[in-house]
C-alpha cells in the first residue's frame, strides 16, 4: 500500500514538474537568446559607434575608446534587466538590489573607483592628449590610449606602459608636446686664451642660419660659467616642438665645426695644479 502511494506521489510530482518545465523552458530559451545576441550587440555596437564618431573627425582622438566603452557597457546593463524581465523577475526590485551591491562592490574596489574618477578628470581637463609625450616621476612615454582605468603608453624605445590613471593624476605630469614650440639649450666649452665675444658671435651666426630656428624669440649665446678647463658658452634657441630634437642635433654638430672652422678650440677636460715652493713631497715623490 506505501509502495503504491509513493509511487503514486512521485508520479504526480514528475507531472507538475514536467508542466512546469515545460511552461518555464521557453522563458528560458528566450533568456539565453537575450544575452548571447545582446553580448554580440553590445560589443558590436560600441566598435560600430566608435569606428562612425571617429570618421566624423570632430571628437579628440582621446575620448573615442571611453565612449565606445561607455556606450557598449550600457547596452550590456540593458541586455541583463531585460534576460531578468524574460525571467518574470521584477526589475525594479532588482535594481535596487544592484544598487547596494554597486556600492558594496565600490567601497571594496576603492583603488579601482579612484582610476575611474582620476580618468574623468584626465578626460575633462585634458592635460595630455593620444600621441602626446609625456613624463612623471615613475614614467615617460608617448601616449597611445587613455581608457577610464588606465592610461597606455610607449616608451621611446618601444616599450609598453599600463599606467593607472591615480598614477597620472596625483602626481606632477610634463607634457613635452603640448606647446607649440620649444627652447633648445646646447653648452660649448672653448679655451680660456679664446675670444669669448668671438665664440658668442660664431655660435649665434650659425644658429640664425639653420631653418629650423624661429626668430622669435631671437637667438642668444650667453657666457654661462668659468669651468675647470673653459668658459662655457651657452646657445639659446627656440624651434618648434616637431623640429625640437633634429634641430638640437644639427645645432650641436655644427657648431662644433663652426668654432673649429673659426680657430676656436674646445678644450678636452683638464687641471692645473701648481705646487708652492717648498711644499712637502708627495708620497709618491718620497718613495
Amino acid at each position: 500500500m506505501d509502495i503504491a502511494q509513493t509511487a503514486q506521489d512521485l508520479g504526480s510530482f514528475a507531472t507538475v514538474a514536467w508542466t512546469a518545465l515545460a511552461a518555464f523552458l521557453p522563458r528560458l530559451v528566450a533568456t539565453a537568446a537575450v544575452l548571447v545576441f545582446g553580448y554580440l550587440a553590445a560589443g558590436w555596437g560600441g566598435r560600430a559607434i566608435g569606428r562612425g564618431l571617429e570618421r566624423t573627425g570632430r571628437l579628440d582622438p582621446t575620448l573615442l575608446p571611453v565612449l565606445a566603452a561607455a556606450i557598449r557597457y550600457g547596452i550590456l546593463i540593458f541586455v541583463f534587466v531585460a534576460a531578468l524581465s524574460q525571467l518574470g523577475v521584477q526589475t525594479t526590485s532588482v535594481l535596487a538590489a544592484l544598487g547596494a551591491a554597486g556600492l558594496a562592490i565600490g567601497l571594496a574596489l576603492q583603488g579601482t573607483l579612484q582610476n575611474i574618477a582620476a580618468g574623468i578628470m584626465l578626460l575633462w581637463l585634458r592635460p595630455f592628449r593620444v600621441g602626446d609625450y609625456i613624463e612623471i616621476s615613475s614614467v615617460a612615454g608617448t601616449v597611445e590610449e587613455l581608457a577610464l582605468f588606465a592610461t597606455r603608453l610607449r616608451t621611446w624605445d618601444g616599450i609598453y606602459k599600463f599606467v593607472p590613471n591615480s598614477e597620472l593624476w596625483n602626481t606632477i605630469l610634463t607634457n613635452y608636446t603640448r606647446n607649440a614650440t620649444r627652447l633648445i639649450l646646447i653648452e660649448f666649452g672653448i679655451a680660456y686664451e679664446d675670444d669669448v665675444a668671438e665664440g658668442r658671435r660664431v655660435l649665434k651666426e650659425h644658429a640664425e642660419a639653420h631653418q629650423n630656428v624661429l626668430r622669435f624669440p631671437e637667438v642668444q649665446v650667453v657666457p654661462l660659467s668659468l669651468g675647470d678647463s673653459s668658459v662655457v658658452l651657452q646657445l639659446r634657441a627656440w624651434s618648434s616642438t616637431a623640429d625640437f630634437w633634429a634641430t638640437r642635433w644639427d645645432l650641436t654638430e655644427g657648431g662644433k665645426k663652426a668654432l673649429e672652422a673659426a680657430g676656436i678650440t674646445i678644450p678636452f677636460p683638464q687641471r692645473v695644479v701648481h705646487m708652492a715652493a717648498g711644499a712637502p713631497p708627495t708620497p709618491a715623490e718620497a718613495a
